[in-house]
């Protein structure tokens, strides 16, 4: 058993790139010109003006030109059944009805302390209740999922008692419009604090990489500001 507490991360596993070596910047360009029949106006450098201008005319249907594929590492399944509601995106993630989870590992809430006894437990079969922590009950739920196999439980059955706790691996490839949508969505305030803090870091990460996709998001010590929602709603 092992509990995982702020250690959600990404991989970034590709960024599109055209068959001539272009950048995601080059080909948004070389598509959204074709609206206008310019692209003889494209050169080695006009590429990041060209999308800077479709972002802020809102013109963001180019940008779905370009797609990336991220994979999520030591998040938990009620992570990825939130992610997987955005419906321009494809999904693979780890499947807990053919893979054994022997190693039962549980994501938790940053702020708690898992070793306080918290809640009273009447036991069948036993005269008084038991005070018991998160971490006991994760055992119990561990040690009961590991008998069920040994016994001879397949993992698709097994499964039904695992926690919406335990960590999954997903794969998510979306094109870049639908991952400033994703972003806007799980990087906001009221956002929940698992996927919030994965999807701040892969922001941070992206404002880096392809800053004039990503770089009117502002964010704040808490996720983004009100001021980046506006300004996308605008």
């Amino acid at each position: 058993m092992k509990i995982l507490q702020n250690q959600g991360s990404f991989k970034i596993l590709a960024l599109m790139m055209g068959l001539n070596g272009e950048n995601p910047l080059q080909l948004i360009e070389t598509a959204g010109r074709t609206a206008y029949q310019s692209r003889d106006k494209i050169t080695n450098e006009s590429a990041t003006k060209f999308v800077e201008i479709l972002r802020k005319r809102g013109h963001e249907s180019v940008l779905e030109h370009s797609c990336m594929i991220v994979e999520l590492n030591g998040v938990s399944r009620g992570l990825t059944h939130e992610l997987v509601r955005h419906r321009i995106a494809s999904f693979t993630q780890e499947s807990t009805r053919y893979v054994d989870e022997k190693d039962f590992i549980v994501i938790a809430p940053p702020s708690k302390n898992l070793e306080e006894k918290l809640i009273e437990v009447k036991v069948p079969g036993v005269e008084n209740a038991v005070k018991i922590s998160f971490n006991d009950f994760v055992n119990v739920n561990e040690q009961m999922y590991r008998g069920l196999r040994q016994i001879g439980w397949l993992p698709q059955d097994a499964r039904q008692i695992l926690p919406n706790g335990i960590e999954a691996q997903i794969v998510v490839t979306a094109n870049l419009r639908e991952w400033r949508h994703i972003l806007k969505m799980r990087c906001a305030i009221d956002a929940h604090w698992e996927i919030r803090d994965v999807m701040v870091k892969l922001l941070k990460e992206l404002k880096q990489r392809v800053p004039v996709i990503f770089d009117d998001f502002v964010i704040a010590a808490d996720g983004l500001s009100a001021t980046l929602v506006k300004a996308i709603d605008k």
